[in-house]
């Protein structure tokens, strides 16, 4: 695979899981995704979308209360989806102390910028960006019809050398 590097304008919900879709069909085992964005980006409607492509069984949540939520694959031969919410840990070290199985396995890190180089040698590092001024609120993708669907910028970068 050549060198990761991308930057895309989602308009929708739709389209951040269509986003995830593709990116899914790069995924293997080993790989680790490193999310970051503000309170409602978007962060946990990437994972979802993620957790669709993959073929999770039952629905991706944020774990924003237990840390991290194992979501095995319909298929049993498959990596299961490790989504971290890191946003509570203050090291690598409490990081690692969740025993994740980085190596058969496909986690998603949110908040995880600062903590996850010390964990891995390389990861998909994608970013969110919300217009300043958008809604504050963490649970935006469950928003009414009627507000406005802001839209995202959204870069993927391969580190590492996995993603050279």
């Amino acid at each position: 695979m050549t060198a990761v590097h991308r930057q895309t304008t989602i308009e929708t919900p739709e389209q951040m899981a269509q986003l995830a879709h593709e990116v899914a069909s790069w995924l293997s085992a080993g790989d680790v995704v490193l999310l970051t964005g503000e309170l409602g980006a978007g962060k946990t409607t990437f994972t979802r979308g993620l957790g669709q492509a993959l073929g999770v069984r039952g629905s991706v949540t944020s774990p924003t209360f237990v840390l991290a939520r194992t979501h095995p694959r319909l298929d049993p031969g498959a990596p299961a989806l490790v989504h971290v919410d890191a946003y509570r840990l203050s090291s690598a070290v409490e990081l690692d102390d969740l025993d994740i199985d980085f190596a058969r396995s496909i986690v998603v890190v949110e908040w995880g910028a600062g903590l996850i180089e010390e964990l891995a040698d390389s990861w998909l590092s994608i970013t969110i960006d919300r217009p300043r001024g958008a809604s504050d609120d963490p649970d935006a993708d469950g928003r009414d019809d009627e507000e406005p669907i802001e839209p995202r910028t959204v870069t993927i970068d391969g580190v590492g050398p996995r993603w050279q």
